[in-house]
């Protein structure tokens, strides 16, 4: 039967704490190993950097602490939060003033989720502390695994999204309702939704730093590997978060640009978001690394008198420079595709709107194409073109656009600043909205915010309501009356002719006539 401790090793510890006047240490991995040994004042113990023994994806890491206490006290709160921050396997605080020395231990571990108390403790008499430590934290794993619902050696994420501001209620559920679409996007489970509204943010922590250690500890009792942020986080607030917690701490911004770097395809899609992440990261890069590994691991290595860090951050703006050169190289050759455009007379409609619209549905049901679609934001990124025949041998290119959203990371609104300057080019808009959006009026305002930053919101704009198959018709025809807009359902081609109408009207009517 293996033993936690044994007693020789808890009385060594304590006839030596009791000598120095300190509170002892040790760490021991699952094999009886050592790994660390501690020395504290006569207050408490601090714990060291674990990195090396990463929690990984089991519910707890493999290390228990035994250390002792000079005033006789049970274990402490900050004891508690050690080993529910840690995920340690268990802590042992042995008595050094009373007794033998050693013979009275205070103890406890974490219990699964769901369970009336997030700890299991126990006190008493050394020799009254019978457990075979394999068997007993061997099951507790398996029960942790049983509580959270999950196998915790899947391959991907399970997030706590966490949303903290002092904006109105139903503005933070909104925004949390489209945090949650874009952790889907992103192949993200998400496990629960924290929204706070304090009177003022925390500027080190967004959240004070007790509730969120709370929230950590609660992540890592359901199973989580990830939290994100609605906020976007500075450089200074991503550092003091993951001094707490080894998990993996990303915002919104970042969680688009992983959705990007998903989803990009072409060579000119690649180049921008690569582009993007790399101007993101830049200030962020700290040295801890693990704030940094949803997007990227670090570049290159170690150089002669130079600290990894700053090889890191060398190579980074070596590569931005790189980069934006081939940047330039591709928009060159764009401009020769568009003047060939221009030399043929050939009218453009640009497909607009806000991510998930149903644009590229629509793009592949009106040319008969078979453009990449998918349920979820941005799982179409590049810019795709085709040519839609209508009546009396007339044609037009029609072009589906990357969809907006609002707050768009400012780096990736300038990497992708080239493919929306198409939209110049444009001879008309298609703004295509979902009609069955509780959001509706918040997405189109994005849009028309997005294409005032671009100087194209004096572009001829068409507003075509999509999905109108999902809400009461009635309904449907009071919002296309009330904001001057076409129904469609891009999966009904029958709903096509009052579109194919107004966009022929528009073209070769209106526009040619101004001329």
């Amino acid at each position: 039967m293996q033993k936690v401790v044994t007693l020789e090793v808890v009385r060594f510890l304590c006839d030596t704490s009791r000598t120095i006047k300190r509170q002892i240490g040790i760490l021991i991995a699952r094999d009886g190993t050592i790994t660390h040994v501690i020395v504290g004042d006569a207050e408490r113990i601090n714990i060291p950097d674990l990195t090396k023994y990463p929690l990984g994806r089991k519910p707890l890491r493999g290390l228990r602490l035994i250390h002792t206490h000079l005033k006789g006290e049970e274990l402490t709160m900050d004891d508690l939060t050690d080993l529910a921050l840690l995920r340690l396997d268990y802590i042992i605080a042995a008595d050094a003033l009373h007794g033998s020395g050693g013979d009275i231990i205070h103890a406890a571990c974490l219990m699964p989720t769901g369970s009336d108390s997030t700890y299991d403790m126990w006190s008493g008499s050394f020799h009254d502390f019978d457990m075979d430590f394999k068997s007993h934290i061997n099951a507790l794993e398996e029960e942790m695994q049983r509580a959270a619902g999950t196998t915790l050696d899947e391959g991907y994420e399970r997030a706590i999204l966490v949303s903290v501001s002092t904006q109105s209620k139903f503005m933070l559920e909104e925004s949390m309702y489209e945090l949650t679409e874009l952790a889907q996007s992103s192949n993200i489970e998400v496990l629960d939704k924290i929204i706070q509204r304090p009177r003022t943010v925390n500027p080190q922590y967004l959240l004070g730093i007790g509730r969120l250690k709370e929230v950590i500890i609660d992540a890592l009792a359901k199973g989580a590997t990830l939290l994100v942020f609605d906020q976007d986080l500075t450089p200074s607030q991503v550092k003091a978060i993951t001094d707490i917690t080894e998990m993996k701490v990303i915002d919104r911004s970042q969680l688009i640009l992983d959705i990007f770097a998903r989803r990009a395809h072409s060579r000119d899609g690649k180049v921008k978001v690569e582009l993007a992440q790399l101007k993101y990261m830049l200030p962020r890069l700290t040295g801890k690394g693990t704030a940094m590994s949803r997007l990227m691991g670090g570049i290159g290595g170690r150089g002669p008198g130079e600290t990894k860090l700053e090889v890191d951050r060398r190579r980074s703006r070596q590569r931005i420079n790189l980069l934006e050169k081939e940047l330039e190289k591709l928009q060159k050759a764009r401009l020769q595709r568009k003047q060939k455009r221009i030399a043929y007379g050939i009218p453009t409609v640009s497909i607009i709107g806000y991510t998930n619209a149903g644009k590229s549905t629509l793009l592949n049901a009106l040319t008969k194409s078979s453009t990449f679609v998918e349920d979820k934001m941005f799982a179409t990124l590049d810019t795709t073109s085709r040519r839609l025949r209508f009546p009396r041998e007339r044609e037009v290119i029609i072009t589906d656009t990357v969809g907006f959203i609002r707050d768009l990371p400012k780096d990736l609104v300038a990497a992708f600043k080239s493919t929306l300057e198409e939209l110049e080019d444009a001879d008309l808009l298609l703004h295509i909205v979902d009609i069955a959006s509780p959001h509706l009026e918040k997405h189109m305002t994005a849009v028309d915010l997005i294409l005032r930053e671009l100087n194209l919101h004096e572009k001829p704009v068409l507003l075509v309501f999509n999905k109108c198959d999902k809400i009461p018709a009635e309904t449907a025809d009071y919002l296309a009356i009330r904001y001057g807009a076409i129904n469609i359902s891009a999966v009904d081609k029958t709903t096509f002719p009052p579109l194919l109408e107004a966009i022929e009207e528009l073209l070769f009517f209106r526009i040619t006539a101004k001329r």
